[in-house]
Protein backbone atom coordinates (compact mmCIF):
# COMPACT_ATOMS: atom_id res chain seq x y z
CA UNK A 1 0.00 0.00 0.00
CA UNK A 2 1.30 3.54 -1.26
CA UNK A 3 1.86 5.54 2.17
CA UNK A 4 2.39 9.21 0.83
CA UNK A 5 -0.24 11.63 -0.41
CA UNK A 6 -3.06 9.92 0.62
CA UNK A 7 -6.57 11.30 0.95
CA UNK A 8 -8.45 11.13 3.95
CA UNK A 9 -11.85 9.60 3.65
CA UNK A 10 -15.21 10.47 5.36
CA UNK A 11 -16.41 7.46 8.31
CA UNK A 12 -19.34 7.07 9.46
CA UNK A 13 -18.91 6.24 13.06
CA UNK A 14 -20.13 2.68 14.26
CA UNK A 15 -20.93 3.23 17.86
CA UNK A 16 -17.55 3.11 19.40
CA UNK A 17 -14.05 1.34 19.13
CA UNK A 18 -13.83 -1.47 16.44
CA UNK A 19 -12.42 -3.55 19.17
CA UNK A 20 -16.15 -2.53 21.54
CA UNK A 21 -18.56 -2.72 18.83
CA UNK A 22 -17.20 -6.19 17.24
CA UNK A 23 -17.03 -8.13 20.19
CA UNK A 24 -19.17 -11.01 19.68
CA UNK A 25 -17.44 -13.69 21.70
CA UNK A 26 -15.70 -17.52 20.33
CA UNK A 27 -18.47 -19.16 21.87
CA UNK A 28 -21.13 -17.89 20.16
CA UNK A 29 -19.48 -17.96 16.70
CA UNK A 30 -18.60 -21.76 17.98
CA UNK A 31 -21.99 -22.57 18.73
CA UNK A 32 -23.30 -21.10 15.24
CA UNK A 33 -20.82 -22.83 13.45
CA UNK A 34 -21.31 -26.25 14.83
CA UNK A 35 -25.23 -25.55 13.65
CA UNK A 36 -24.77 -24.49 10.16
CA UNK A 37 -21.17 -25.88 9.73
CA UNK A 38 -19.06 -29.04 8.18
CA UNK A 39 -18.31 -31.54 10.23
CA UNK A 40 -14.68 -30.75 10.99
CA UNK A 41 -12.25 -32.78 9.05
CA UNK A 42 -8.62 -33.85 9.42
CA UNK A 43 -6.93 -33.34 6.02
CA UNK A 44 -7.60 -31.63 2.55
CA UNK A 45 -8.76 -35.48 1.61
CA UNK A 46 -11.84 -35.44 3.16
CA UNK A 47 -13.31 -32.16 1.75
CA UNK A 48 -14.08 -34.23 -1.50
CA UNK A 49 -15.95 -36.65 0.89
CA UNK A 50 -17.92 -34.34 2.90
CA UNK A 51 -21.72 -34.58 2.53
CA UNK A 52 -22.55 -30.82 3.17
CA UNK A 53 -20.86 -28.50 0.02
CA UNK A 54 -18.27 -26.14 0.18
CA UNK A 55 -17.21 -23.26 -1.96
CA UNK A 56 -13.64 -23.12 -3.41
CA UNK A 57 -12.33 -19.64 -2.49
CA UNK A 58 -10.15 -17.58 -4.92
CA UNK A 59 -8.85 -14.45 -5.39
CA UNK A 60 -11.55 -12.03 -7.32
CA UNK A 61 -12.10 -8.54 -8.44
CA UNK A 62 -13.98 -8.28 -4.38
CA UNK A 63 -11.29 -9.95 -2.66
CA UNK A 64 -7.85 -11.60 -2.49
CA UNK A 65 -7.36 -14.35 -0.78
CA UNK A 66 -4.02 -14.27 0.92
CA UNK A 67 -1.06 -17.48 0.74
CA UNK A 68 -2.96 -19.94 3.72
CA UNK A 69 -0.49 -21.77 5.62
CA UNK A 70 -2.12 -22.90 8.12
CA UNK A 71 -5.86 -23.03 6.34
CA UNK A 72 -7.70 -24.17 3.35
CA UNK A 73 -9.80 -22.14 0.87
CA UNK A 74 -13.12 -23.69 1.32
CA UNK A 75 -16.54 -22.41 2.65
CA UNK A 76 -20.08 -22.82 3.06
CA UNK A 77 -22.07 -21.81 0.38
CA UNK A 78 -23.50 -18.87 3.06
CA UNK A 79 -20.17 -17.94 3.97
CA UNK A 80 -18.86 -18.01 0.46
CA UNK A 81 -21.57 -15.71 -0.57
CA UNK A 82 -21.00 -13.54 2.41
CA UNK A 83 -17.64 -12.97 1.77
CA UNK A 84 -18.56 -11.61 -1.25
CA UNK A 85 -20.74 -9.98 -0.60
CA UNK A 86 -18.51 -7.78 1.99
CA UNK A 87 -16.24 -7.44 -0.52
CA UNK A 88 -19.05 -5.77 -3.05
CA UNK A 89 -20.06 -3.16 -0.47
CA UNK A 90 -16.69 -2.22 0.86
CA UNK A 91 -15.43 -1.65 -3.00
CA UNK A 92 -19.38 -0.05 -3.50
CA UNK A 93 -18.56 2.22 -0.73
CA UNK A 94 -15.00 3.13 -1.60
CA UNK A 95 -15.92 4.07 -4.94
CA UNK A 96 -18.43 6.31 -3.31
CA UNK A 97 -16.41 7.96 -2.19
CA UNK A 98 -14.05 9.80 -4.30
CA UNK A 99 -12.00 5.79 -5.10
CA UNK A 100 -9.30 3.81 -4.64
CA UNK A 101 -8.29 -0.03 -6.19
CA UNK A 102 -8.09 -1.81 -2.76
CA UNK A 103 -9.43 -4.96 -2.10
CA UNK A 104 -9.68 -6.73 1.16
CA UNK A 105 -7.38 -9.46 2.11
CA UNK A 106 -8.33 -12.86 2.97
CA UNK A 107 -5.89 -14.48 5.81
CA UNK A 108 -7.51 -17.68 7.16
CA UNK A 109 -10.47 -20.05 6.11
CA UNK A 110 -10.87 -23.75 6.66
CA UNK A 111 -8.75 -25.33 9.40
CA UNK A 112 -8.69 -28.78 9.76
CA UNK A 113 -7.83 -30.09 12.74
CA UNK A 114 -4.11 -31.17 12.07
CA UNK A 115 -4.59 -28.02 10.88
CA UNK A 116 -5.01 -26.09 14.01
CA UNK A 117 -2.83 -28.54 16.36
CA UNK A 118 0.39 -27.00 13.68
CA UNK A 119 -1.10 -23.52 14.43
CA UNK A 120 -1.33 -23.69 18.46
CA UNK A 121 2.62 -24.20 17.86
CA UNK A 122 3.02 -21.05 16.85
CA UNK A 123 0.39 -18.55 17.86
CA UNK A 124 -0.81 -19.18 21.23
CA UNK A 125 -4.26 -17.33 20.50
CA UNK A 126 -5.31 -20.23 18.64
CA UNK A 127 -7.82 -22.17 20.42
CA UNK A 128 -8.74 -26.31 19.84
CA UNK A 129 -12.30 -25.73 19.43
CA UNK A 130 -12.65 -23.57 16.62
CA UNK A 131 -15.42 -22.07 14.57
CA UNK A 132 -12.71 -22.25 11.68
CA UNK A 133 -12.88 -25.96 11.46
CA UNK A 134 -16.42 -25.83 9.91
CA UNK A 135 -16.39 -23.52 6.96
CA UNK A 136 -18.55 -20.77 8.21
CA UNK A 137 -15.61 -18.55 9.29
CA UNK A 138 -12.93 -16.92 7.97
CA UNK A 139 -10.45 -13.56 8.64
CA UNK A 140 -9.93 -10.65 6.66
CA UNK A 141 -7.04 -8.06 7.31
CA UNK A 142 -7.84 -4.65 8.56
CA UNK A 143 -3.61 -4.29 8.77
CA UNK A 144 -3.02 -4.96 4.88
CA UNK A 145 -5.23 -4.33 1.78
CA UNK A 146 -4.44 -5.37 -1.47
CA UNK A 147 -3.41 -2.22 -3.58
CA UNK A 148 -4.02 -3.28 -7.64
CA UNK A 149 -2.95 0.18 -8.79
CA UNK A 150 -2.71 3.79 -7.84
CA UNK A 151 -5.38 5.92 -8.23
CA UNK A 152 -6.45 7.54 -4.97
CA UNK A 153 -4.45 6.59 -2.42
CA UNK A 154 -5.43 5.84 0.81
CA UNK A 155 -4.75 5.39 4.61
CA UNK A 156 -4.57 1.84 5.97
CA UNK A 157 -6.76 3.45 8.98
CA UNK A 158 -9.63 4.74 6.77
CA UNK A 159 -9.77 1.41 5.22
CA UNK A 160 -10.20 -0.29 8.22
CA UNK A 161 -12.29 1.57 9.58
CA UNK A 162 -14.49 2.19 6.43
CA UNK A 163 -14.27 -2.21 6.50
CA UNK A 164 -15.37 -1.86 10.26
CA UNK A 165 -18.71 0.46 9.02
CA UNK A 166 -19.27 -2.00 6.47
CA UNK A 167 -18.49 -5.11 8.36
CA UNK A 168 -21.42 -3.17 11.28
CA UNK A 169 -24.04 -2.91 9.07
CA UNK A 170 -23.94 -6.43 7.72
CA UNK A 171 -24.35 -7.49 11.41
CA UNK A 172 -26.84 -5.52 12.04
CA UNK A 173 -28.74 -7.17 9.87
CA UNK A 174 -28.42 -10.74 11.28
CA UNK A 175 -25.92 -12.09 8.79
CA UNK A 176 -23.07 -12.36 10.42
CA UNK A 177 -21.10 -12.41 13.89
CA UNK A 178 -17.49 -10.40 14.03
CA UNK A 179 -14.68 -10.48 16.12
CA UNK A 180 -11.88 -8.07 16.71
CA UNK A 181 -9.13 -9.41 16.91
CA UNK A 182 -6.15 -7.21 18.26
CA UNK A 183 -3.26 -9.30 18.18
CA UNK A 184 -4.07 -11.02 14.46
CA UNK A 185 -4.86 -8.02 12.80
CA UNK A 186 -7.96 -8.86 11.33
CA UNK A 187 -12.00 -9.48 11.90
CA UNK A 188 -12.71 -12.95 12.92
CA UNK A 189 -16.17 -13.62 10.79
CA UNK A 190 -18.59 -16.30 11.01
CA UNK A 191 -21.41 -16.37 8.70
CA UNK A 192 -25.33 -16.47 9.98
CA UNK A 193 -27.56 -18.51 8.30
CA UNK A 194 -30.76 -16.52 8.91
CA UNK A 195 -33.19 -18.45 6.52
CA UNK A 196 -32.71 -20.86 8.84
CA UNK A 197 -33.45 -18.80 11.83
CA UNK A 198 -36.48 -17.06 9.93
CA UNK A 199 -38.06 -20.32 9.61
CA UNK A 200 -38.07 -21.66 13.23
Amino acid sequence: MPDDECVKMKINPVGGTLGRVFNDSNYIHLDEAERIGIKPIESIADVWRLKRPVCHIRSCREYGVDSLTHSLPYLVPEAAALLREIGERFNDSLQARGGGSYRLKVTSVLRTKHGIKKLRRSNRNAVEASAHQYGTTFDISYAKFLCDSVTVNRTQEDLKNLLGEVLKAIRDEGKCYVKYERKQGCFHITARDIRKEGES
